[in-house]
């Protein structure tokens, strides 16, 4: 039997890579003869450069950038050959701009930018990148790009012409975006996983403000900012968008300002492990991330595997540290296991999650033999 594992990351406990291996280890101590291929996946947010690199062969470059709140952090971003010769950076906002570098007491959304991303695709283009992926899942930032577009050389001013810090708080007085300083940069191309506009009960702020600290009036100020600066740029088409949303308004930002283009993160990541030819050639497809819940259906990569393993028959087992239990409902996959059934508590799940895995994988195996009787 060919089995499949593609997992996602187990988030704060192991990477995509380390958890489709420990599966892989269980399933093999309980059926060394079983064909197990690893295949770790991401969808547009943290882990997306990783598997990028890993699938295209290319190596990492470090750099120094700023993280959300403007400290100084080390970075590092992929490079890879293109089937033209020219380089192409695979970088994740997250690295520098990701909510999981800012500590939970320390969470500010009013005085958060993506200035670090900026930086971030700043150095990629000096270092001679001609074409950018870009993920942009994990974001702490809800400042519409312009923090991302002041790293690249952009100037937000006010009615008198003078310079405002890149920063949520200074949208209210905007007046003007100069962007005359503004870096020539290549093609962007954006992994992104939501459809949200940018404003609205449904945009960036009323969505995902509260997950990045906001409430209350910081939420009005937050709206009022991302409602004025797409009245001075006029971009109000733009603002409707799905995936304008995305990432605070980095969506906004890059459509608007960069010529980005949009595309699926999963389906990015897909193409280039040829995902489907992996799932065509396989008896089994094995999933799995940290939670398996709604969002797994709504351009997480577990949903995304599911999908390729149902348009070819093929059967498919999603594992995930904890299930919600409205999930069991839906037939998206065939079998769903969960690390709750060890009864460890989230804390030991999650300081533990390689050697509870492997022990999964052990049942997976009987598990399998009912399922493709």
């Amino acid at each position: 039997m060919r089995i499949l594992i593609a997992c996602d990351k187990f988030k704060g406990s192991l990477s995509a890579q380390e958890a489709c291996e420990a599966l892989r280890d269980g399933l093999a101590s309980a059926d060394p003869s079983s064909d197990l291929i690893v295949c770790p996946v991401a969808d547009g947010g943290e882990g997306f450069a990783e598997a990028m690199v890993l699938a295209r062969g290319g190596r990492w470059h470090c750099c120094e950038s700023l993280d959300a709140l403007g400290n100084p952090v080390n970075v590092r971003y992929g490079m890879v050959s293109n089937e033209e010769g020219g380089e192409e950076a695979i970088i994740e906002m997250a690295e520098a701009s990701g909510l999981h570098r800012i500590p939970t007491g320390s969470r500010d959304v009013l005085r958060s930018s993506s200035l670090g991303t900026g930086l971030m695709i700043r150095n990629a283009v000096q270092q001679g990148a001609r074409r950018i992926l870009l993920g942009i899942g994990g974001s702490a930032t809800n400042d519409g790009g312009v923090g991302m577009l002041a790293g690249l050389g952009v100037k937000f001013l006010d009615d008198r012409g003078r310079e405002l810090e890149p920063l949520p708080t200074s949208l209210k007085s905007l007046g003007e975006v100069d962007t005359t300083g503004m870096m020539e940069i290549p093609l962007i191309e954006v992994a992104c996983d939501v459809k949200n506009p940018l404003l609205g009960t449904n945009g960036a702020t009323m969505v995902y403000g509260p997950q990045k600290g906001a409430a209350g009036e910081d939420l009005h100020i937050l709206e009022e900012g991302l409602t004025r600066l797409v009245e001075i740029t006029g971009l109000e088409m733009l603002a409707e968008t799905p995936g304008a949303g995305a990432a605070g308004g980095l969506g906004f930002g890059l459509l608007g300002f960069a010529g980005a283009r949009l595309r699926d993160g999963f389906g990015m990541v897909a193409e280039a492990l040829k995902l489907p030819d992996l799932v065509a050639s396989s008896d089994v497809v094995v999933t799995g991330e940290g939670s398996i819940d709604a969002q797994t259906f709504q351009g997480k990569a577990p949903g995304g595997v599911a999908r390729l393993a149902r348009e070819q028959r093929k059967k498919v087992i999603a594992v995930g540290g904890r299930v919600d239990s409205a999930c069991r409902k839906q037939d998206a996959f065939d079998r769903i296991l969960s690390l709750e059934t060890f009864e460890v508590g989230e804390e030991q799940s999650m300081l533990r999650g390689g050697e509870l895995l492997r022990g999964l994988g052990v049942e997976l195996r009987e598990v399998l033999r009912r399922l493709c009787e």
